[in-house]
C-alpha cells in the first residue's frame, strides 16, 4: 500500500507546484502594463523555481528514483523593461519614456495552457490511483 501513498505524494506535489505556476502566470498577465510598484519601477515577471526531491533516498532503486516536485522559490525576471515613448503618461521619465514590464502575453498564455494540462494530468493520476486502491480493497473483501 506504500506504493499508492508514494503515487499520491508525487501527484499531489505536482498539483501544488502547478498551482504555484498558475498563480505566477496569472500575476504576470494581470501586471503586464504595471509601470509602478511599491519597490519602484515597473513590475518584474515572476518565474517559479522547481526542484526534484527524492521520496525515499534510502529505499530500493525505484524508491530512490521516485521524486516529488518542490517549489524552492519564485524569482524575478532580470530582463530590462520595455521603454515606450508616451510623454502624457504620469510615469513618464524626463525624456517622455515609460518603462513597461517585458511580458509577452502570448508566451504567458502558452505557459498557462501547459501548466493547466500538467495540473489536469496530476489530478488524473490521483483519481486513477484512488480507483486502483478502491479496487484492491474490494478484491480483498
Amino acid at each position: 500500500m506504500a506504493d499508492f501513498f508514494d503515487t499520491f505524494a508525487v501527484a499531489s506535489s505536482g498539483l501544488g507546484a502547478e498551482r504555484t505556476r498558475l498563480t505566477t502566470i496569472a500575476s504576470n498577465m494581470a501586471n503586464a502594463r504595471t509601470t509602478k510598484t511599491a519597490e519602484g519601477g515597473p513590475y518584474r515577471r515572476q518565474v517559479p523555481l522547481f526542484q526534484a526531491e527524492s521520496i525515499d533516498p534510502f529505499g530500493n532503486e525505484l524508491d530512490q528514483a521516485t521524486s516529488r516536485v518542490v517549489v524552492t522559490g519564485v524569482s524575478q525576471d532580470t530582463r530590462p523593461p520595455i521603454r515606450q515613448f508616451d510623454p502624457t503618461h504620469p510615469d513618464a521619465d524626463s525624456e517622455g519614456f515609460v518603462s513597461y514590464p517585458d511580458i509577452n502575453i502570448m508566451g504567458e498564455m502558452v505557459d498557462l495552457m501547459t501548466a493547466q494540462r500538467a495540473y489536469d494530468a496530476n489530478a488524473n493520476v490521483i483519481e486513477a490511483t484512488r480507483d486502483m486502491a478502491m479496487t484492491a480493497i474490494g478484491i480483498g473483501k
